[in-house]
């Protein structure tokens, strides 16, 4: 848990004599969760690394910008969230993939990584959910991973409660349906 809350975080990065603390701070504390969000969606350990990196540059410029009308980790993980889609964008195009070759690819990462932990069924359900699409595999990650509620992922994703509730339903079954064979 952080020793600080939010706007005594907020009030470091915001003075001149105590910005560089300040920073320093909210990368403590929030660097390994952010990593995890985002190592969820990228899958490979170093593009994770790049992507956390580029999510706190991002904070570290925009945070006058920050609102503070949610918590700084809400804020974060929406940086760390938008950072990996247009990563995974940029390197589908980039590659000139196409879903099932990406797919495939991550896949064998996954197989031979040194950076990969769990067990086979961890394993397993990190290969199902590259088969996923990329909306659904977020939302599936924040609500069986993070355990966040609805209204978090809202407040994160933008999107309706009512809509993520469909997208959770609808990774479930996919997942529920690739395991049963069917």
């Amino acid at each position: 848990m952080n020793p600080l809350d939010d706007a005594s975080l907020l009030a470091l990065i915001k003075a001149p004599n105590t910005r560089e603390e300040g920073y320093r701070l909210l990368v403590t504390y929030y660097q390994k969760r952010i990593y995890s969000v985002i190592r969820k969606m990228v899958i490979i350990h170093e593009d994770a690394d790049d992507i956390t990196q580029n999510t706190f540059i991002r904070a570290f410029r925009f945070i006058d910008k920050f609102k503070a009308d949610s918590t700084l980790f809400t804020w974060l993980y929406r940086i760390a969230v938008n950072e990996s889609l247009n990563f995974l964008n940029k390197k589908k195009k980039r590659q000139f993939l196409t879903l099932e070759d990406h797919e495939n690819k991550m896949v064998k990462y996954l197989d031979n990584s040194p950076h990969i932990e769990g067990d086979d069924i961890q394993l397993l359900l990190q290969k199902l959910l590259l088969k996923l699409p990329e909306k659904q595999r977020l939302v599936f990650n924040m609500k069986y991973y993070e355990d966040m509620s609805y209204e978090q992922m809202s407040e994160i994703t933008q999107t309706s409660v009512g809509a993520l509730k469909a997208s959770y339903h609808h990774a479930v079954k996919k997942i529920e349906n690739q395991i049963n064979g069917d």
